[in-house]
């Protein structure tokens, strides 16, 4: 499977594509930074970004889009640009028809590291060594996007099974209601009529 993570930004927005091979084992395909200047308007610096992902999908054939998860911030202004760029985002693989799944740092972080809590630095590092790469990607924001798609190469497919395993488990508790339901109507319908057939035995 082939997923391309981004790292949302207007400043700097990360693309990495990973492929997924048997067990655990990942290839880094391409990564990237896309920068858009901070003069720019809004409008304009949303465009650039979509253009390059629009590329990026053209090119390389994601079958998936991984994208961070945005919490709040100190900055809320620097919120409100990452949110806007995974937007563009999403709504670019929404045209392709591709799934979007937005993963939160920490994820991403337990993932790629095995800790929740590891810095920039500890992810930076665990990406290089699973893909075998001659250097460290660099900036940070390119490395985060590798580490998304590895984090949704390795964390989608148990999603989906207890997905699966949820949806079972409700199918079979409505049946079960459905059946206690059903018996207790009879049940209902038996005592109503008993004393019927009492009434025609005395007579």
């Amino acid at each position: 499977m082939r997923v391309l993570g981004v790292d949302p930004g207007l400043t700097r927005c990360g693309l990495g594509v990973v492929d997924g091979g048997t067990g655990r084992q990942v290839t880094c395909v391409a990564v990237d930074v896309v920068r858009t200047p901070a003069e720019d308007e809004l409008s304009r610096r949303l465009l650039q970004i979509s253009d390059a992902v629009e590329e990026w999908l053209e090119t390389y054939r994601p079958e998936a889009i991984a994208v961070e998860r945005v919490f709040s911030q100190h900055n809320v202004r620097t919120a409100m640009g990452t949110a806007q760029a995974g937007g563009v985002v999403a709504l670019g693989a929404a045209r392709r028809g591709l799934p979007v799944v937005f993963h939160t740092p920490s994820e991403i972080k337990a993932a790629v590291t095995g800790s929740g809590r590891a810095d920039k630095e500890q992810v930076t590092g665990m990406v290089t060594r699973l893909l075998k790469l001659e250097s460290r990607p660099k900036p940070a924001d390119a490395a985060d996007a590798l580490a998304l798609a590895i984090c949704h190469l390795w964390r989608e497919p148990m999603r989906g099974r207890l997905a699966e395993a949820e949806a079972r488990a409700a199918a079979l508790a409505k049946a079960h209601k459905a059946k206690l339901a059903a018996a207790a109507k009879e049940r209902g319908a038996q005592r109503a009529g008993t004393p019927h057939t009492r009434r025609e035995t005395r007579r």
